[in-house]
């Protein structure tokens, strides 16, 4: 049994202190699934962490089978916690290369002598450790894959097995932070079906937080909505979603493409990639799609089908083994693949946004808007070349330059470092970008992304979650891009944030004739947002038809039961 008592938690940011869990008051029984929703930035994760006892708090206390921690309680209560709760995070993936049961057996190791390491299948507790691992395997139904190698895994199993490391503990309470976000409608289906099987077996509590309705309405005993730090009710979980749902906004109207126009031809592409972190070998071979002008095209598949990469190839970012992307500009059809001396123009025309993407937290709206500016306004490229002739750099080293922007930092980092070069190289290529010209850049995309211009000279800190989406879209607009491509980046949004957000491209599309070609697990976004749909798996077109056609098919071929509700259902 759980009791959270007028739990409260200050955070201090640039001097403000800013309450986060406002006397926060509830129970969980053994055997009962309590869901927690609400809006990005509600407290909802924080929550979980003080339950975990990685987060301290200030006020209150947690009862958990007739112990109780209090903010008093020190280094005794953090390890108190620590020992008899489990957590499960979002995006996680972190599995040790070898057998599945092996993955356990290290769990169990780190419990008895405090690391992972893998003992001898001589010593005289190998095996008994090798029956406890397989027992945890049986609870999330993995017994018959513990002597698969953990890279060979699916993406479900993967989450699993990361499941049953936790599951290892013996915790008294199990927490599941957005388990299955990130993942495609089987995967959800899948691990969420042993969730509800673990409910009976441990006669524990389970508290999941997730932002998605179709979760909760498949998991939970109970609901509770969380916003602004306080909890604004606490029942049924249809009753409380209603509720939660009364601030969607109406859909915009998804303006019709007028011509099919192709703007983007993708010609026999061959690739052959191994996934590392999904333990699979993706083999493009010979795939070719038209993306026509001014239409906005969704990619769904499982996880793991192949539906970045594509993208990326499609990007210029992954290089094919073999076929082109030819894109129409200025009258001429240009390969995105190789380099060439006008692949830059092409690129200025182009904004992305991927899904670990975030505004940055130390600099200004504004001054992130005059970085994206002084790389891609009109005259840019024309300056740039001539200072990189100055600094004596080729254009093939500016044109790899002007990608690393659309680069994970990782990727970017080590291209700037096999270059020899540093991230002031921007500042020396790029022509400086007034103020007048960012607010002129400015003022017709924050109006299309419902922004106030006030915005501008704020920090992530100081804007809502929504606003902080929205402001993002609106750096990615704002050089008046003709081509978006956005890799699943609205995955952590609470539905009503994601509704506007949805309506925002939308207008944006109809406004300025936006091509706009996305990746997206959520079947909802898809079946509002897009004009037409195409299934990847297994590196394969499957279908290319109409949302409402293509996304059903993968519900049916995911027995994604879950998806039962639609937003529109449940708010109603």
């Amino acid at each position: 049994m759980l009791k959270v008592k007028d739990i409260v938690k200050d955070y201090e940011v640039n001097s403000e202190n800013i309450r986060v869990l406002d006397h926060i008051n509830f129970s969980a029984a053994d055997g009962e699934i309590i869901g927690i929703t609400g809006k990005s930035g509600s407290g909802k994760s924080t929550l979980l962490r003080i339950l975990r006892g990685v987060e301290p708090f200030g006020e209150g206390t947690i009862e958990l089978d007739g112990n109780v921690v209090t903010s008093e309680s020190g280094i005794d209560g953090i390890k108190f916690l620590g020992k008899n709760t489990a957590i499960h995070l979002q995006r996680n993936f972190g599995l040790w290369y070898g057998p599945a049961y092996e993955n356990v057996i290290r769990k169990l190791s780190y419990l008895s002598v405090g690391h992972e390491s893998l003992p001898n299948k001589n010593s005289p507790h190998f095996e008994e450790m090798y029956e406890e691992s397989l027992k945890y395997l049986k609870l999330v139904g993995l017994e018959h894959k513990a002597e698969h190698s953990s890279n060979l895994l699916s993406g479900g199993e993967k989450q699993r097995l990361i499941l049953a490391r936790q599951l290892a503990a013996k915790p008294r309470l199990l927490l599941l932070d957005e388990p299955v976000t990130m993942t495609g409608p089987d995967t959800k289906q899948e691990v969420m079906d042993v969730i509800k099987d673990l409910k009976n077996t441990l006669n524990i509590p389970i508290i999941v937080v997730s932002h998605l309705p179709e979760i909760h309405m498949y998991l939970a005993d109970r609901l509770i909505y969380l916003e602004d730090g306080k909890i604004i009710e606490d029942g049924e979980p249809k009753v409380v979603l209603k509720h939660f749902l009364k601030d969607l906004k109406p859909k915009v109207e998804l303006a019709p493409v007028k011509e099919k126009e192709v703007c983007i031809k993708v010609e026999n592409l061959s690739k052959r990639l191994a996934l590392f972190r999904m333990g699979e070998i993706l083999m493009f071979d010979n795939l070719s799609l038209d993306i026509n002008k001014g239409e906005i095209l969704s990619f769904i598949g499982p996880s793991g089908a192949g539906k970045t990469t594509l993208l990326k190839m499609i990007e210029g970012l992954i290089e094919p083994k073999a076929g082109e992307v030819r894109y129409l500009h200025d009258g001429e059809w240009l390969d995105m693949t190789h380099f060439s001396k006008k692949r830059m123009n092409l690129r200025r025309k182009i904004s992305l946004m991927h899904q670990e993407f975030s505004l940055s937290v130390h600099s200004t709206i504004r001054q992130q808007i005059a970085f994206k500016l002084s790389m891609k306004m009109e005259g840019a490229i024309e300056y740039a070349r001539a200072k990189a002739a100055e600094l004596e750099l080729t254009d093939e080293m500016l044109d790899t330059i002007y990608q690393l922007p659309d680069m994970d930092i990782d990727e970017r980092n080590q291209a700037l470092q096999d270059m020899g070069l540093s991230d002031d190289i921007f500042l020396k290529l790029f022509p400086h970008v007034p103020d007048t010209d960012v607010e002129k850049y400015s003022i017709p995309v924050f109006d299309a992304m419902d922004l106030t211009l006030d915005i501008l000279d704020k920090t992530p800190y100081q804007i809502s979650g929504g606003e902080h989406v929205r402001a993002f879209i609106a750096l990615a607009l704002a050089t008046s891009p003709e081509i978006l491509m956005l890799d699943e980046p609205f995955g952590d949004l609470d539905p009503v944030t994601l509704r506007d957000v949805t309506n925002s491209l939308k207008t944006i599309n109809k406004r300025f004739g936006t091509t706009i070609v996305l990746v997206s697990h959520h079947m909802d976004f898809v079946k509002e947002v897009a004009h037409r749909t195409i299934l990847i798996d297994n590196a394969a077109i499957l279908m290319d038809g109409k949302p409402d056609e293509v996304c059903q098919c993968l519900i049916d071929r995911s027995n994604a039961t879950y998806l039962e509700h639609s937003i529109e259902d449940l708010a109603e």
